[in-house]
């Protein structure tokens, strides 16, 4: 699903992404209308942008996903202040990618947002990952070490220590030679142990632990 104020703009992204074959079930122009439309259509994907008559891009996504942590948000922005970034991100974004990358570049990101991977425009996800650090500066103990803390596989363990040091799924699928399907289902299944309903969740909870220094 793609939403944008600007008709011309919007028509030509899902016309884009309609001819490398995805399907794209619905579009809207304002903030009520994208809530109303993605509750109706269930998109797998949600192609944002943030700023946008009658609810800010933020808000739809807050509560959007708040409502169906499943869905994929790939915020696309003419915007690239830090703050924008970062409030989408905390708002349930998976990916962000500015408004001036090329079509092909767009497809990608579609794509890996698809699968749950987070795309961020070239210098934006050190910055997001940057900011976690910054929020996890007094670690908690480790979750072993929590009692009544949900116990982690070695392997699930494992698959969150790449996902903190910024892996897609594919490279963490690469680096521990078993499937990319495999893999997801490591992720969920740790997103269900901990109670966290997204991967941008799960990073913190990585970081604020130290897996990503390990």
């Amino acid at each position: 699903m793609v939403v944008d104020d600007h008709p011309m703009w919007r028509d030509a992204v899902a016309r884009d992404l309609a001819e490398a074959g995805f399907d794209v079930v619905a579009t809207a122009g304002d903030g009520p209308q994208a809530v109303r439309r993605a509750q109706a259509a269930s998109p797998d994907v949600l192609v944002l942008d943030l700023n946008l008559p009658g609810l800010p891009g933020v808000e739809v996504c807050r509560e959007l996903v708040g409502a169906n942590p499943a869905l994929r948000v790939l915020v696309l922005s003419a915007s690239g202040e830090h703050a924008d970034v970062l409030e989408a991100v905390k708002s349930g974004a998976t990916g962000y990618l500015l408004k001036s990358a090329s079509t092909e570049e767009l497809l990608d990101a579609v794509r890996s947002t698809a699968a749950g991977d987070p795309v961020f425009t070239p210098g934006l996800a050190g910055l997001v990952l940057g900011e976690y650090r910054r929020l996890a500066t007094e670690p908690v103990p480790a979750a072993e070490d929590e009692p009544g803390a949900p116990q982690l596989t070695d392997r699930e363990t494992e698959v969150l220590r790449l996902v903190a040091k910024g892996l897609s799924y594919k490279q963490i699928a690469e680096r521990l030679v078993i499937s990319h399907r495999t893999v997801q289902n490591h992720v969920q299944n740790t997103l269900g142990k901990l109670q966290l309903h997204n991967r941008v969740e799960l990073v913190r909870y990585a970081i604020e632990r130290g897996l990503d220094e390990v």
